[in-house]
């Protein structure tokens, strides 16, 4: 087999600092020009910044103890060399059809004196322009396909299956059911149970250790005036509810309700059970990259223009409960009890956060390592909550298959501390419902 020299651009290292390591037998080329980017952002107090310092340790590591250097190549256990390559000074080569005047050309250049050289060249962008630009010069171009999960073929978090009248009238006579032969679940997967003949149902949610079909949390009141106004509505609230599944993710377009029911179930957890501490909820600060510092005033200023649609779902929870006169007396009160928190996402990374409820809204927009920093904050007692939609994404170099929210979803699918339902219908109103349909 040919070996191959794979030239990766900056967006792939800062998407996965570990990118160099996932080209075995292969020639990993870093264009200089890639990294004048990383060394511009390593100073980054963000993901951006602890990334592109991450890729320069590792490089700066593998010339210990070796011999050789980054021009010629050097060898890395799986057997792949790491290159480094000088750019091109001259401002236009006349054979090369694009101007030397910014670092995508540049790089783009780098991997057409490759191939001229006779090396087989693939580039590796995750920007579609950088791709496009260099398959229209006969550059073979990839995505960076590590850490991608297919959004097409998500995990649901719920069955629908057809039954007999029997085994209906079984579990709600015994309040579970023995898992039905010849299916599959997933731990803390749900179920709806039809007889249509009959037009009976039932909803239940499978036991990992009883391999059961199990009723679900009984809901003997509206929670915090929200009461669940579709079946994956009503299975989103028994996970939310439920302490022994410390991550839940919850996917759907805007008006479905993730994040008002999550919401909602933190303040029943914290403020009528006091099960947690607090709730803490983040978002990306600004979906386009930049950090908070660029608003005046101060970190609760500038946070509270990108957390307005939390509070407009407090408000709506506090009407709810306490009737449109008193709404604002209860959020005023939920918020001095310092219980709820606002904090960026940028900010968590270095916390240790336990017996918290956390919401991450807008989870779509945040990269698999960002969501793996976010996790692993979690101290004992915690519950997270991922809320997003995964086709609405804000950042270039994330799409529906290689963001942290799916990527998530496709890899904790099996874990017996993880929950997930997808949320389909828009209950926002009638308008946003048909909107959602039709345009």
């Amino acid at each position: 087999m040919t070996r191959k020299t794979f030239v990766i651009d900056t967006n792939v290292l800062i998407h996965d600092p570990l990118a160099l390591q996932q080209f075995k037998e292969s020639d990993v080329v870093i264009p200089l020009s890639v990294l004048e980017e990383l060394d511009s952002v390593k100073r980054n107090s963000d993901e951006v910044g602890k990334n592109a310092r991450q890729v320069l340790r590792y490089i700066d590591s593998l010339k210990v103890g070796k011999e050789g250097n980054f021009h010629l190549g050097i060898e890395i256990p799986d057997g792949s060399r790491v290159r480094i390559a000088l750019d091109e000074k001259r401002e236009r080569l006349e054979e090369f059809p694009l101007p030397l005047d910014r670092s995508s050309n540049k790089f783009l250049l780098n991997a057409w004196l490759l191939r001229k050289r006779g090396e087989v060249v693939v580039i590796i962008s995750k920007d579609f322009v950088t791709r496009l630009k260099a398959e229209a010069m006969g550059l073979e171009a990839e995505d960076y396909e590590k850490l991608k999960t297919s959004y097409e073929d998500i995990y649901r978090g719920i069955q629908r299956l057809e039954v007999t009248k029997k085994e209906i009238d079984l579990f709600y006579k015994d309040g579970a059911l023995p898992q039905v032969e010849g299916l599959t679940f997933r731990p803390n997967e749900y179920a709806m149970l039809s007889a249509t003949a009959e037009n009976a149902t039932a909803i239940c949610k499978f036991n990992e250790k009883s391999k059961k079909l199990d009723s679900l949390i009984s809901v003997q009141r509206d929670i915090w005036g929200i009461n669940p106004l579709n079946i994956e509505q009503r299975c989103a609230i028994d996970l939310l509810l439920r302490d022994d599944i410390p991550l839940v993710t919850l996917i759907g377009p805007a008006g479905t309700g993730k994040t008002l029911i999550a919401l909602a179930c933190g303040m029943r957890k914290v403020f009528d059970e006091n099960r947690y501490s607090r709730i803490l909820v983040s978002r990306p600060i600004v979906p386009l990259g930049k950090d908070i510092g660029y608003l005046p005033g101060t970190k609760e200023e500038k946070l509270y223009h990108w957390m307005q649609p939390i509070y407009d779902n407090l408000e709506y929870l506090c009407s709810n409960t306490s009737g449109e006169g008193n709404s604002a007396a209860t959020l005023q009160f939920i918020m001095e009890s310092k219980r709820i928190e606002m904090e960026a996402v940028t900010y968590i990374r270095g916390r240790s956060l336990p017996k918290i409820y956390m919401i991450i809204d807008e989870a779509q927009n945040l990269t698999p390592h960002e969501v793996k920093t976010i996790i692993s904050r979690a101290g004992k007692g915690t519950k997270v909550v991922l809320t997003g939609d995964p086709t609405q994404i804000d950042n270039p170099y994330l799409d529906k298959d290689s963001n942290g929210l799916t990527y998530t979803v496709g890899k904790f699918k099996n874990q017996r501390v993880f929950g997930h339902m997808l949320l389909e219908k828009t209950e926002r109103s009638e308008l946003a419902s048909i909107a959602a349909d039709i345009l």
